[in-house]
């Protein structure tokens, strides 16, 4: 009987980016009204969208069996984590993916204070009330730094406790700082960076069935989030400019260079970052370039 391994999809903020990016991955995973038992075309998974709060605890009792979370909540819950291998920990981190709502960059827990306020640096707020959801990891943060705070739990809407005069700093997450800045908040300091991971169940990851999964889900992840940054070019080239051409293109390994019917021409592919095009395709085309072909790319393995 084929194994079916449990998948737990973060629910909220990074939702929408998760369902994309295994969308491109090659799973679609298709929601239903109030159920948060999503359809996966996949006969191996079940998919459950969890809050991402809770996905370590979920992991480690057995609910589910890999999952994305942010390494943020994995620390704050206090679950007893390892590598792949040499650990007895419960809890396997699989490999990094850095992505986000934004963009693929790495989210912040910030230490941000009002903006006219005389606080420079952590040290600074001796005594003072900092208001969090990452109570654990911010405690940690201040001892670390030796100074005593009273740290109570957000429940939301953080950037306004400063402005509402329920707390002198907060520890919050963020990318771009934009929310931060418009309540007239001042970061003062990085309390840690964060992105998502893949992680799984020991015992799971132990079964030779259990792997082959973790591991393709993994690589065509992995490949997806690479394939983000690059794109496809194609096009016809004079044979004549051939090296000044090819001087000009990155790749992967090296481009593909093909014969064409007519000896003066050769058709040429390559793979390049998405930040090069706009000014690549114009030089391309003065050294004679013809046909020019740029398109996306799924996955890159």
């Amino acid at each position: 009987m084929q194994s079916q391994f449990k998948l737990g999809i973060p629910k909220g903020s990074l939702e929408e980016a998760t369902l994309a990016l295994f969308e491109k991955a090659g799973w679609k995973v298709r929601k239903h009204v109030r159920n948060y038992f999503p359809d996966i075309n996949d006969p191996e998974l079940t998919a459950r969208l969890c809050r991402v709060q809770e996905i370590p605890q979920y992991i480690q009792d057995g609910v589910l069996d890999i999952a994305l979370v942010g390494k943020d909540w994995l620390l704050e819950r206090g679950v007893d984590f390892g590598g792949k291998e040499g650990s007895d920990a419960p809890v396997v981190v699989i490999s990094d993916l850095v992505y986000s709502k934004v963009s693929n960059r790495k989210a912040r827990w910030v230490l941000a204070v009002a903006g006219d306020s005389p606080y420079k640096t952590a040290k600074d707020l001796e005594g003072k009330r900092i208001s969090t959801e990452l109570v654990g990891v911010c405690r940690r943060y201040f001892e670390e730094q030796g100074v005593n705070v009273q740290i109570s739990y957000s429940w939301g809407a953080t950037e306004a406790k400063v402005v509402e005069g329920l707390a002198d700093a907060i520890v919050e997450v963020t990318e771009t700082e934009t929310t931060i800045k418009a309540h007239n908040l001042r970061v003062i300091d990085e309390v840690m960076a964060s992105n998502t991971i893949l992680i799984a169940r020991r015992d799971v990851w132990n079964s030779p069935e259990g792997r082959r999964k973790i591991e393709q889900i993994d690589m065509l992840l992995q490949g997806a989030l690479r394939a983000e940054s690059l794109v496809c070019l194609k096009m016809n080239a004079p044979a004549a400019r051939l090296d000044e051409i090819l001087g000009l293109l990155p790749a992967l390994n090296s481009p593909t260079v093909a014969s064409l019917r007519d000896p003066a021409w050769v058709s040429l592919e390559t793979v390049v970052g998405t930040g090069l095009v706009r000014d690549l395709i114009p030089r391309l085309h003065e050294l004679g370039a013809e046909g020019i072909i740029e398109y996306s790319l799924n996955k890159v393995i």
